[in-house]
Order: structure tokens, then sequence, then C-alpha cells
């Protein structure tokens, strides 16, 4: 699967520089990625987010579930409070655990880059079937 990750990876970078000096650099951080073996790691993520793309739709929505709740207490407390805390004096503040907030911000790189791989993959795929 390593090699198919490298192929996935040559493609996505040939669309995404359009600097043929940029493309060689970045196809060479790659190849240097495979050879310490931190492709091993990215090759257990993919697996991982394959096989909850491919079960019920909770397992492949949990975690824009998770994100859409988080934004929603940033909403609240950053939004929505300060207003609300003018004419109301119980108005509700949600505490946003540090952990949380770094979740979130885990979560929403992972799920941007996530969808981007996984429509480019998309594309990749049907290329190689035709």
């Amino acid at each position: 699967m390593i090699g198919s990750i490298l192929d996935l990876g040559s493609t996505i970078i040939d669309k995404i520089w359009p600097d043929a000096g940029e493309r060689e650099k970045a196809k060479l951080k790659l190849m240097e990625l495979q050879n310490r073996g931190e492709l091993a790691d990215l090759e257990a993520r993919v697996k991982i987010m394959l096989a909850e793309m491919s079960g019920n739709w909770l397992q492949r929505s949990w975690r824009p579930i998770l994100m859409l709740t988080i934004i929603a207490i940033v909403a609240n407390n950053y939004l929505l409070y300060p207003y609300l805390a003018l004419f109301w004096a119980k108005a509700p503040h949600l505490e946003l655990p540090t952990q949380l907030w770094s979740l979130m911000e885990l979560g929403l790189g992972g799920y941007v880059v996530g969808r981007s791989a996984e429509k480019v993959a998309k594309t990749w795929r049907q290329k190689n079937e035709s």
C-alpha cells in the first residue's frame, strides 16, 4: 500500500504545484518521508479512514458531528454570550476545555486534508480505471 500512497502523493503534488522545480522538491520530500519510515504511519491513518468511510452513517459522521458540536460551543461563547449577557444575567456560557479546543484544531485540519485527499483519491481511481 505504501507504493500506492507514493503514487497518490505524486498525483496530488502534480495537481497542487504549478512550478516543475517545486514539484520535484515536494516529491523528493515525499521520498524522504518514505525512507524515514513515516509513510507507514500515514498508511495506518489511511486504513483507519477507509474503515470509517465504509461503515454506517454514524461511523462516517462522528468526526463532523464532534466538530459541529465544538463549533456550536465556540459560537455560543464568542458570538451569542456577549450579547445575551448584556440583557440576561444568567446567559449560558459553556466551558470549553483546552483539550477539546486542541481536538477541534486537529480535527478540523484533519477533516479538511481528509476531504481533499478523498476527492483526489476518487479522481485518481477513476483515471486508473479508465
